[in-house]
């Protein structure tokens, strides 16, 4: 057994970082300012977006997105049961109703033929995840989103360098379309906390960068800096969800390391599912055919408990009594009081996503891991599989 715990992730924060972060508190400019703004800056132009707009969470992102679009009481947004909390909160935020749609228990990303399905008179928006870093069929949604005339909200907090067809998640896809991406510690690259939201809307993007600032004209830095103004106008009330250049300053000495920090989650993934393949007891994830490249945010097997003999959660508890931090990711979200009662749905409702929640395990993946840590995982694994 490893001496000491391993955790399902674990961030990379460099000394050039730290030093950046430091140099931002000497400076007396903490809030947004320029190293935020060089960070939008740096942000589209690697995922090939018009407009990265810095929030300070990716909820945020996700509700600005919402609100910009005009979405409120009495509308329905259709996501994903199989994503986090802040997927459906972004929703209700808005006054409007998450309405779920099942998932491919292969891909864990939304069917498209399920959205079909799922709209209504009532529906204004299709909120796709990209679960893992498996890009979502987004030429499928995207078609039914045009047939209704829906507006397409990405949550792509898990799927920053993944590319459809070739496409990076993120990049310029028309008019009333949104990416948002999640900086949480445990993300592809950090900030602390903060997200992005991405967009070639320019109608849009400007309504998201009044709505983040209490929807003001100009940010304090366009009204304090040597050059500001400090005259300003506010259209409509909105938040306080600005992201802070202290964040910014992680963020722009983690972005040029995105590329290296995805390849070590890639190869440490190629040697689970080398090394796990013959493991009775675990199911393998399988990558969706229209994946041209896959993030890895997180690498979630199932564990087979009509094999096995006993649950998800036991996996868990017998991996951390050997030091490895398995976690759980996700609970489908209509299995939890709050989003059942909301939505009416209940077990039996969405019988691939239930499937899915009742055997997902997360192991750890995290570009800092060395080989040796990923021997231990599979050791680990395997250890617990024979008892």
């Amino acid at each position: 057994m490893r001496k000491e715990f391993l955790p399902f992730a674990k961030p990379s924060v460099s000394e050039e970082a730290i030093a950046d972060v430091a140099d931002s508190i000497r400076s007396g400019w903490l809030a947004m300012g320029p190293k935020t703004i060089l960070f939008e800056k740096n942000f589209a132009g690697y995922v090939g977006a018009s407009y990265a707009l810095a929030v300070n969470s990716a909820t945020a992102g996700l509700h600005c997105a919402l609100t910009a679009l005009g979405i409120g009481a009495g509308d329905e947004v259709i996501t994903t049961p199989m994503t986090f909390a802040a997927t459906a909160n972004a929703i209700l935020f808005t006054g409007a109703k998450p309405v779920f749609a099942d998932i491919d228990r292969e891909t864990l990303d939304i069917v498209p033929e399920n959205i079909e399905r799922a709209v209504t008179k009532k529906t204004k928006a299709v909120m796709p995840v990209h679960f893992a870093g498996t890009p979502c069929d987004m030429d499928e949604i995207e078609a039914i989103a045009d047939a209704h005339g829906l507006a397409v909200v990405e949550d792509a907090a898990h799927a920053l360098g993944a590319e459809y067809k070739g496409r990076r998640i993120g990049a310029d896809r028309g008019a009333r379309r949104l990416s948002v991406f999640s900086f949480h510690p445990t993300k592809n690259i950090t900030t602390g906390e903060g997200g992005m939201v991405c967009t070639q809307d320019e109608e849009l993007a400007e309504k998201i960068m009044m709505l983040r600032q209490n929807g003001m004209s100009k940010g304090a830095w366009n009204r304090y800096a040597a050059k500001g103004s400090a005259n300003y106008d506010i259209f409509f009330p909105g938040l306080k969800y600005t992201m802070t250049d202290i964040q910014a300053a992680i963020g722009n000495s983690q972005l040029p390391e995105l590329e290296n920090f995805n390849r070590r989650r890639a190869r440490i993934v190629a040697f689970y599912m080398r090394e796990l393949a013959d493991v009775p007891g675990i199911i393998l994830p399988k990558p969706a055919p229209w994946a041209h490249k896959h993030s890895w945010h997180i690498f979630t097997p199932f564990v087979d408990i009509d094999r096995t003999g006993f649950s998800r959660d036991e996996f868990i508890a017998r991996m951390k009594e050997r030091n490895i931090g398995a976690a759980l990711h996700y609970q489908a979200l209509h299995l939890f009081s709050c989003y059942g009662g909301i939505t009416g749905m209940g077990r039996g409702s969405l019988p691939e996503a239930e499937y899915v929640s009742d055997r997902i395990v997360s192991l750890p993946l995290f570009p800092a891991m060395t080989d040796e840590d990923a021997h231990d995982v599979v050791r680990a694994v395997k250890e617990v599989c024979r008892l």
